[in-house]
């Protein structure tokens, strides 16, 4: 190739890249003009734009390197063949582009790793529950390749060309002085999203591949074990102690940071909350010690260590010790109370692993209960905050005391739907238009109306919950906690602590003083602190030694912090961290002011003080949850009764089930079950229910194939697991149904039907094995009832004509 047409060639490959640098642009222009249209506040306009520009042409060197070579070698025999190919991959590279702006634009935070810490089942759920389905959204799709070729074009065409190449190594001295001269330019509100993405990901792999999980820091079996009575009772002194166990409720908020509550920036819209505060014991500087739901709940009920993605991601769940464990054997009912499926996150793992008796989840909900729904795209997650409440009124009357009751709630989340919307929109409306005085601009507030009217909605909720209650007896002898999983993600956030920074309220009418402390605390203090005052003031024993990632709450008044605390921020990486007044993230450091803001600092001798800690954590984390090493034995019944698979059963599955998900062995499964290998088709189903318990179609295949196996007994338990789980699905009760025709057991027939009745379950097949049992038991003229109902709605089905002349 002569230099000339060499030149030529990479002229036109630079003139590409200037293509793809001004598209990422105008992606950046809309991502910034798409936030100022909705009304969301940004810093310097002139700053971003600029900034955003630079790190878009930060990234096109990173292209200009890696693609070059492609496009050389494809070059050399042709150059169309060239340039088509690159144009393909650069627009590849626009869509992905695009895609994480617009997940920005949703949830105001890059992508990165936290991607690889979710199914893509679970990541289609989430999209799927904030994304509008409308045309426009996806316009941009289309509008952005468009543009990238047409630049391309006039590119090519003007007198641009010539002087391409001088451009090019000019920007690039530019981008490299300020991006070692000024510390904001790599901010990640500025970064091109691909380029934060890939990053993130390198980042967190070389992360994980530093990690030691081979022995634990002072070379102990069992690390974290420490005598359960070193931990002291801080909370007794503040409560009129009775001998009866009190009930303990625990409400977990979705999405309710610190900022709503109180007198902070976002305040003024959790009246009831609010009014608790003076009543309770109340910490303000607390941390969620995840950045999102995921480990809220093993964090605290549990105390428990992170694993690599979340605890609840752990193929092998740890033995461990639990809020939930703990106080059943101590005559506690345990009950858990959600308005989604448990399934999602896996909470559903963790809490039979915990053996929680009461699981109330979505499956569980009559129909006079309305669902919220995406009016977009007809999303749901499930039940809204007044509908949880209201379903854990009407089911704790049939739980007896004492009880441990948690109560997660989800309104205060994407999409933000949810019933009344509109009546709570005018009230946000009426609030702004009113005299009342907020911490930031009304302005402000408006473009987040619709996040302001779910948290109202849950204060409400929470309001209607707590005025039911104070009607029953035991309210007296109930201690109700509130907190939140994490704060909100949708409204700007004004550093990386307020994230984790979560409300902390203890309010009981046992209660003898209010108190509020600024001492700064996590969730994983929660269970030593919690059982601590249980075990000194009542008759609640706990295991010698415990393992507890927490230290206990401290009570302190003042601002200050006595605890070292790892946060992870998404499934996947732990890169924040907090050491008395400091906090670590992304290798910055933090000083954390009274008012619990931070401002960035330079103090080496903190800074390497925390790395070692961090790594030291790391390492930890690392050996107690990939060896189970977190507690010596679990005596847990549940724990006990698991399924275990042999090594040669280990082998099998990993032969016939390899790369496929859970419903794609399922359908192997119903392949073996009926090609007579129900063996086989039992040990997917048992691998399968292994991670996703709640998979009920699984259970009753299980069931059913025992059944065929004449094992009557065995299959009726596994069938009634599957009706208690999911006690709306008519399938359970035909499955069960079946099992009786079949083992002669008709009488327990009519007590199945009755109990779909009462659901309100109303279905043919259901009726007529009713008769069918009927007929066998000589009761012909209730069968016959039965039969003339249905065949009013079917009077061509020959099936059912055929059985009521049989009855004749």
């Amino acid at each position: 190739m002569s230099f000339k047409k060499f030149n030529s060639n990479l002229q036109t490959y630079i003139i590409i890249c200037f293509s793809l640098l001004l598209c990422y642009w105008l992606i950046g222009l809309y991502e910034v003009f798409s936030m100022l249209f909705i009304g969301r506040e940004l810093p310097s306009l002139l700053k971003v734009i600029g900034f955003k520009f630079l790190n878009h042409l930060l990234t096109i060197l990173f292209v200009f390197v890696i693609f070059y070579p492609i496009y050389f070698l494809l070059s050399r025999k042709k150059l169309n063949i060239a340039v088509i190919t690159i144009k393909v991959l650069f627009i590849l590279l626009i869509l992905s582009e695009l895609a994480l702006t617009k997940y920005s634009l949703t949830t105001l935070l890059n992508l990165g790793a936290d991607l690889l810490g979710y199914s893509l089942d679970d990541i289609m759920l989430t999209v799927t529950s904030s994304e509008s389905a409308s045309f426009l959204s996806y316009l941009p799709f289309l509008i952005f390749p468009v543009l990238f070729l047409a630049s391309c074009f006039f590119l090519r065409k003007s007198m641009f060309f010539k002087y391409s190449g001088r451009v090019f190594i000019t920007l690039t001295l530019v981008v490299v002085v300020m991006k070692f001269a000024n510390k904001d330019f790599s901010n990640a509100i500025y970064q091109n999203k691909t380029y934060f993405f890939i990053a993130d990901v390198l980042r967190v792999q070389i992360e994980k591949n530093a990690i030691d999980a081979e022995i634990a820091n002072g070379g102990e079996e069992y690390p974290l074990l420490k005598a359960s009575s070193s931990y002291e009772d801080v909370l007794g002194s503040y409560f009129n102690l009775g001998t009866e166990k009190p009930n303990i409720v625990f409400i977990l908020v979705e999405g309710l940071g610190s900022e709503f509550v109180g007198d902070r920036q976002f305040s003024g819209f959790t009246p009831y909350l609010n009014s608790l505060i003076p009543k309770s014991l109340f910490w303000d500087n607390f941390l969620s010690n995840t950045g999102r739901t995921f480990g809220a709940l093993p964090s605290i009920m549990a105390s428990v260590p992170f694993g690599e993605k979340g605890f609840l991601e752990l193929e092998e769940t740890p033995s461990h010790h639990s809020l939930f464990s703990i106080l059943k054997n101590n005559g506690y009912s345990t009950s858990f109370y959600s308005g989604d499926q448990s399934s999602f996150d896996k909470k559903i793992n963790f809490l039979e692993y915990n053996d929680v008796e009461n699981i109330i989840d979505e499956n569980q909900y009559e129909s006079s209960y309305k669902k919220s729904v995406n009016k977009s795209t007809g999303f749901s997650w499930g039940f809204s905050d007044y509908e949880i409440f209201q379903k854990t009124l009407a089911t704790i009357d049939q739980i007896p005391n004492p009880r441990f009751d948690l109560i997660t709630t989800q309104t205060i989340h994407e999409p933000f739907e949810f019933p009344l919307q509109e009546e709570y929109m005018k009230k946000i409306d009426k609030l702004l238009n009113s005299d009342q005085k907020f911490n930031t601009s009304k302005k402000q507030l408006s473009s987040y109306k619709n996040i302001f009217a779910t948290i109202l909605y849950a204060d409400n909720s929470i309001e209607m919950f707590m005025n039911n209650y104070k009607k029953r007896p035991d309210y007296k002898n109930t201690i109700f906690i509130i907190s939140g999983d994490h704060r909100v993600i949708p409204i700007a956030q004004k550093d990386k602590l307020c994230r984790f920074n979560v409300p902390f309220i203890i309010y009981s009418p046992m209660l003898k003083e209010a108190k509020k402390m600024k001492s700064i605390n996590s969730h994983f203090d929660v269970p030593p602190t919690l059982l601590a005052f249980l075990a000194n003031n009542y008759d609640v024993s706990l295991p010698k030694k415990v393992a507890w990632i927490g230290e206990g709450i401290d009570t302190t008044a003042n601002f200050t912090n006595k605890h070292n605390i790892p946060l992870m921020r998404y499934k996947g990486t732990i890169n924040d961290y907090l050491y008395k007044e400091y906090m670590f993230s992304d290798g910055r450091l933090y000083k954390i002011k009274e008012d619990f803001n931070t401002v960035e600092v330079t103090d080496e001798q903190v800074l390497d003080t925390i790395k070692k800690q961090l790594k030291a954590f790391k390492n930890l984390n690392a050996y107690v949850t990939k060896n189970d090493k977190i507690i010596s034995e679990n005596t847990n019944t549940a724990v006990l009764k698991r399924y275990k698979f042999s090594d040669e059963e280990k082998e099998r599955l990993e032969k016939i089930t390899t790369d496929m998900n859970p419903d794609q062995m399922f359908e192997l499964a119903r392949q073996k079950a009926f090609n007579n290998q129900r063996d086989s088709a039992r040990l997917i189903c048992n691998y399968i229910l292994k991670t996703s318990p709640n998979y009920i179609d699984v259970r009753i295949l299980k069931g059913r194939t025992l059944a065929w196996d004449k094992q009557y007994a065995i299959a009726e338990e596994e069938l009634k697991n599957a009706l208690k789980r999911s006690p709306y699905y008519y399938d359970s009760y035909l499955a069960l149904l079946d099992v009786y025709w079949w083992s002669s057991q008709n009488e327990k027939a009519i007590d199945i039907f009755n109990k779909a009745k009462e659901r309100d379950i109303n279905n043919d097949e259901i009726a007529f094995k009713l008769a069918r049992a009927y007929k066998t038991m000589n009761k012909n003229n209730e069968a016959l009832k039965i039969m003339d109902s249905i065949l009013k709605k079917n009077p061509n089905n020959s099936q059912y004509i055929n059985f009521k002349n049989s009855l004749k």
